[in-house]
């Protein structure tokens, strides 16, 4: 599923995509880390050389500090993804803000990614004072569970183009799709001539 040029087009100001001569595309994973599938997800991006970049929550930093070591080991990037996956349209914004500073204390990045893509226009002029703020241009939707791993395959294949940055998910409720699509991904792409990055400067 590609985010729809309309949207990128209203909020211009984060970042969808990164246009690209090359082949490069930017593999992205919210809601880690976790000891169930970051370690397997570390273990597919080393088999192709690939690097990613992985959002993650505060809370799960905390309590998982040698899976978050592993993936700055993989010299994979991190970005902020609030300390507990907070929705930025169900909190007042000083709440928001207090819970994204609250992350930042243990992840030490100028990334962003609002959870749920959900962010008021309010906070974006504040928050991009202190980071980027990145979203995507292709949804894999492996957190849906009515989704067979095929679908989110064939979904992420259909719309990825030379500068997509794809959101995946190293969490339990992805954890079936993402263990079967992830691989097929990384062979097919790889196999079509692209790059796997992080997101650069």
């Amino acid at each position: 599923m590609q985010t729809p040029q309309l949207i990128q087009r209203l909020f211009s100001s984060l970042v969808w995509r990164i246009p690209q001569q090359e082949n490069v595309i930017y593999l992205t994973f919210d809601d880690g880390p976790i000891p169930e599938v970051t370690p397997w997800v570390l273990e597919q991006l080393d088999k192709f050389n690939a690097k990613a970049t992985f959002f993650c929550i505060g809370n799960n930093v905390r309590k998982h500090p040698d899976v978050y070591r592993a993936v700055l080991e993989g010299g994979h990037r991190i970005g902020n993804h609030t300390e507990n996956h907070v929705n930025g349209w169900m909190v007042y914004n000083r709440e928001y803000y207090m819970n994204i500073a609250q992350c930042k204390r243990v992840v030490k990045s100028n990334l962003f990614r609002p959870p749920y893509g959900k962010i008021r226009p309010s906070q974006i002029a504040r928050i991009r004072k202190d980071f980027r703020i990145i979203m995507w241009d292709v949804l894999s939707k492996d957190y849906d569970m009515k989704l067979a791993g095929e679908e989110v395959y064939q979904r992420v294949v259909r719309n990825t183009r030379p500068g997509s940055i794809i959101v995946m998910h190293d969490s339990i409720k992805a954890e079936e799709r993402l263990r079967y699509a992830l691989p097929r991904l990384l062979a097919h792409f790889s196999a079509a001539g692209y790059r796997f990055a992080a997101i650069p400067d």
